[in-house]
């Protein structure tokens, strides 16, 4: 991966700079390992009648999941300095897990062909907005508020349109979930540079490994968020 020296706010060391890249690749590497685990959950879940029987008899098993991740993502962004690296990475994959668990629904409703057809769209728009995000100069924290803002108008339309039913809704929702996860990706990778900065690890390696962890999360969720949007929009349901 290239050398980021050029990007960052201030002027760093050769041994900084190595650090640096080094964490970067890491976040990467666990984006990477967390999205595998999810898919192949996922296409498990999805081939097992069991498995579908138990999840879809009720709303109970799917809400308890939903539950189980908003509690893990919390505990893992509040307690991140008191953890070990190792159960930093378990809770990772940990949720990674539970979310191929719930995102095997889109197995059971869409195309192959639909699923595959998305995720590679999402892989290139993904790359693009994330490679802005990482070479950019501009500061994007204002647009990092647009964005939370707008994302919060996305759920509360998505909570309206579960009353309404109104398929315009649904298309105007997919279209803005794309357009503010795209927005979200170049704005969480522009803000890695800073998280991970040598100066905020103070020496500490395993720090560093910890941020890696957390930066990882977040652009996984970037991912798959679009993934999810790009699949309504586009994606062509099963007869």
């Amino acid at each position: 991966m290239a050398s980021y020296e050029g990007y960052m706010p201030y002027s760093y060391g050769v041994n900084d700079v190595e650090a640096l890249n080094e964490t970067f690749r890491k976040v990467y590497q666990y984006m990477a390992l967390g999205l595998i685990i999810t898919a192949i959950t996922a296409y498990v879940t999805a081939s097992s009648p069991s498995a579908i029987r138990f999840l879809f008899s009720s709303s109970a098993p799917m809400l308890i999941i939903a539950v189980l991740e908003v509690i893990l993502v919390i505990a893992l962004s509040a307690a991140l300095t008191k953890l070990s690296q190792g159960v930093a990475l378990i809770m990772f994959a940990g949720y990674s897990v539970l979310n191929g668990v719930l995102c095997s629904s889109v197995l059971l409703v869409y195309t192959a062909s639909s699923v595959y057809q998305a995720f590679l769209t999402t892989a290139g728009m993904f790359a693009a907005m994330s490679i802005y995000g990482l070479y950019t100069k501009r500061d994007l924290t204002s647009m990092g508020s647009f964005l939370r803002m707008g994302l919060w108008g996305l759920l509360i339309a998505l909570v309206i349109n579960l009353f309404v039913g109104s398929s315009m809704l649904e298309l105007v929702t997919s279209i803005m979930g794309v357009i503010i996860f795209l927005g979200l990706t170049a704005y969480d990778t522009a803000k890695i540079k800073t998280l991970a900065e040598p100066a905020n690890w103070n020496g500490d390696n395993t720090m560093a490994g910890k941020i890696a962890i957390i930066c990882a999360l977040e652009l996984y969720l970037d991912f798959v968020n679009l993934f999810l949007y790009m699949l309504r929009f586009m994606g062509k349901h099963k007869d």
